[in-house]
């Protein structure tokens, strides 16, 4: 098993991954700059392309330049199915995976939950969860640093600040931290709650995940205003962390909102060297 949060298993699994941490070739004279967008994982979300779909969403991904898939089970009648396909998925051409776990459920069914995501935590995948939804954190302390505690939207109780994350980060003190972007950009449009989020939380933070959120909590496409407005925390967000998009898109629509997602969680100085 793979010690990095949110990369694949070991090699005797169809779920594993070939990627190698040398430089792809033509990229060997990049500068450290370029050379770190160029190497941040980037991928979708598969709840995002084909709702409850999985296979179908690895699909439309091929061919692609993702090097990141998070598989979603955001609905509870979805888990057990993709527990089921696991073993039978080709994830070999990315670099990194993750897993998201069901956005709700109840304190009946958190034990078939925690029960399930350790089948996951054993391929050493970071596992997605919403703070909101738990009742007993206990049940999920044994992931430590693969259970990574996402920010949520405004419709939601809890969760949206540092201030309302702070009793699930001290009662799982070992978890990492999946900052979505998006629902900090709808809590606060002036991005001053996501500074806030990522610089209490830059150590632990994983993945992003990324899209632009409405008034109505719901994930669209990433428009260039919402670019701009992500740019504002982009020095702050680690090199290393994945970027899932959360965006709807058809097959055609990918690379560009791939495209906008890099140059987005750019600094300044690479955003100009990407668009070159």
């Amino acid at each position: 098993m793979s010690s990095r949060a949110g990369s694949t298993g070991s090699s005797s699994r169809k779920t594993t991954s070939s990627a190698s941490s040398s430089r792809p070739t033509g990229c060997s004279d990049a500068p450290p700059d370029l050379w770190s967008v160029l190497m941040r994982p980037v991928g979708y979300s598969t709840g995002a392309l084909a709702l409850s779909d999985v296979e179908r969403a690895l699909s439309m991904l091929e061919g692609s330049s993702a090097t990141a898939v998070e598989l979603s089970a955001l609905r509870i009648s979805e888990l057990k199915p993709l527990l089921r396909l696991l073993g039978s998925l080709d994830l070999s051409r990315y670099g990194y995976v993750s897993f998201h776990a069901p956005s709700r459920f109840d304190a009946a069914e958190e034990r078939a939950v925690a029960d399930a995501m350790a089948e996951v935590a054993a391929l050493g995948w970071l596992i997605v969860l919403h703070p909101d939804t738990l009742h007993d954190l206990g049940a999920f302390r044994q992931f430590g640093g693969l259970l990574a505690i996402e920010n949520m939207d405004k419709r939601k109780r809890t969760g949206r600040t540092v201030e309302e994350l702070e009793p699930f980060f001290d009662a799982l003190p070992d978890a990492s931290f999946c900052f979505d972007i998006g629902h900090a950009h709808q809590v606060d449009r002036t991005m001053t709650e996501a500074h806030f989020l990522v610089r209490e939380h830059r150590t632990r933070l994983k993945q992003l995940h990324v899209s632009e959120v409405n008034a109505g909590s719901r994930h669209g496409a990433l428009s260039q205003s919402a670019a701009h407005a992500f740019q504002r925390i982009a020095a702050h967000i680690p090199d290393g962390a994945a970027l899932i998009l959360e965006t709807p898109a058809s097959p055609a629509e990918l690379e560009r909102q791939m495209a906008i997602a890099r140059a987005a969680l750019s600094t300044p100085n690479r955003l100009e060297t990407t668009r070159a």
